[in-house]
């Protein structure tokens, strides 16, 4: 008999707790329960700040910018490409790019190349300086199927620095003699279009109540002349006016 009161005692409070639950539940949701708002806010379209037109990307001039590139930035950033490439005769992922720089295009023994960068060794004799500056800047885009999935290099910097580093890896192509005319274009398309300054000598506005200039104010370098008629006349002098 005492058990079956200690159970019904338990089994009591159990069910006691879960009425409470799903009551404070209720409750909870009635009181909280979210109301739409009356008038839909106004939707504004962010505004983003014009940045001007895209400056142009001119390979730069290479017997100017090559001889005092950063090589071991260069090799620092090339260890994005390691995962597919290797600075030796060895392909992996992509081929070896040892003396890639002056090599045929799509002619590394051993690997497989894409058709479109087949086609593009048909029409390109070796990887020179420019090619390789616009090639790892934009794989896809400058030979769109090419296996080179790499999103690419952005800055003109970054590139150069790749391609002193890859020169160093048995290069056949020659540094050109700078060329200042070259690299005068190059940096003057790297600055952007010049701004033109506003006017700064233009007439302030004159300001209200201030008087207005007539026929009577002195030029410059001229002594200023009294009116000779007229109420504003200068009295004549008399000789107790005349000077001591």
């Amino acid at each position: 008999m005492s058990d079956d009161l200690g159970f019904n005692k338990i089994a009591g409070a159990v069910l006691a707790t879960g009425l409470v639950i799903v009551g404070l539940n209720q409750v909870a949701t009635r009181v909280y329960e979210p109301e739409p708002a009356a008038k839909e806010g106004m939707h504004v379209d962010a505004v983003l700040p014009d940045e001007g037109p895209a400056k142009p990307d001119i390979p730069p001039d290479w017997g100017t910018v090559l001889p005092v590139a950063d090589v071991s930035a260069g090799q620092a950033i090339f260890a994005k490409c390691s995962s597919c490439h290797k600075p030796t005769d060895e392909n992996a992922t992509g081929p070896g790019l040892n003396g890639v720089l002056g090599r045929k295009p799509a002619s590394h023994p051993g690997f497989a190349y894409s058709s479109s960068m087949q086609d593009f060794g048909g029409k390109n004799p070796a990887w020179d300086f420019e090619h390789v500056y616009e090639f790892i800047k934009a794989p896809q885009k400058d030979i769109p199927g090419t296996k080179m999935t790499f999103a690419g290099l952005k800055k003109p910097e970054d590139r150069i620095n790749v391609i002193a580093y890859l020169h160093t890896l048995n290069s056949s192509l020659p540094i050109p003699k700078p060329d200042p005319a070259a690299a005068a274009k190059a940096a003057e398309a790297a600055a952007g279009p010049a701004t033109n300054a506003p006017a700064t000598n233009a007439a302030a506005p004159a300001k209200a109540g201030a008087p207005v200039a007539t026929n009577s104010v002195a030029q410059a370098g001229q002594p200023h002349q009294a009116p000779t008629s007229g109420p504003a006349a200068a009295p004549s002098a008399t000789p107790s006016q005349t000077t001591k």
